[in-house]
């Protein structure tokens, strides 16, 4: 039980990431990484959304949709639970953290539409895992996603200030640093 555990940890945070080895939640992941602060506060705000929508998808797909014989309506419900947990930490980040709030702008009920989300959620139902392994996938998930991020804002931060051929400035650098990232997080596939 404790292997599993250490593996599905471990899987979740470097092996198959949900950025770089299953390309979810890709806009959130260029979009906010231009500033480390920035990006480890998205980073917080996916890991909370993640973690939340795991708990309570897994009773509501198990406890109402499986009983009820509408598992179909999976996706939907799944959407409408993000939805209201975005809003949530919307309104706590906005009445806590306004600095917080204004720097994510727009990138904050993009989380709504994060595919990582979903993604994470469904997979964990698709996976069969029990509440527990769940839980524990979500969050360790999201810690993945936090990690990814924060390590792109490093490196985008320290790029700004080299010389960079002009055809390689913007977008094209950041997409080159995200690919040999992913090709760098292959390496963990041996781990497990």
């Amino acid at each position: 039980m404790i292997g599993e555990l250490f593996v599905l940890i471990i899987s979740s945070m470097l092996v198959s990431n949900v950025v770089l080895s299953q390309f979810l939640g890709i806009c959130p992941f260029l979009g906010v990484s231009k500033k480390v602060e920035t990006a480890v506060g998205m980073g917080a705000a996916v890991t909370f959304v993640i973690t939340i929508a795991c708990a309570i998808t897994y009773p509501i797909y198990y406890g109402i949709l499986v009983p009820l014989h509408v598992e179909f309506l999976e996706t939907i419900a799944f959407i409408l639970i993000i939805a209201a947990l975005v809003q949530f930490v919307e309104m706590v980040l906005k009445k806590f953290m306004p600095a917080l709030h204004a720097t994510l702008g727009v990138f904050l009920p993009l989380i709504t539409t994060n595919c990582a989300v979903l993604g994470v959620a469904m997979n964990n139902i698709t996976d069969g895992y029990n509440f527990g392994f769940s839980l524990a996938s979500g969050f360790f998930t999201a810690i993945g996603f936090l990690i990814s991020i924060t390590i792109l804002a490093g490196i985008r931060e320290r790029i700004e200030h080299n010389d960079i051929p002009e055809s390689f400035k913007g977008t094209p650098i950041v997409l080159v640093t995200a690919s040999l990232m992913a090709i760098a997080f292959c390496g963990f596939a041996g781990i497990v």
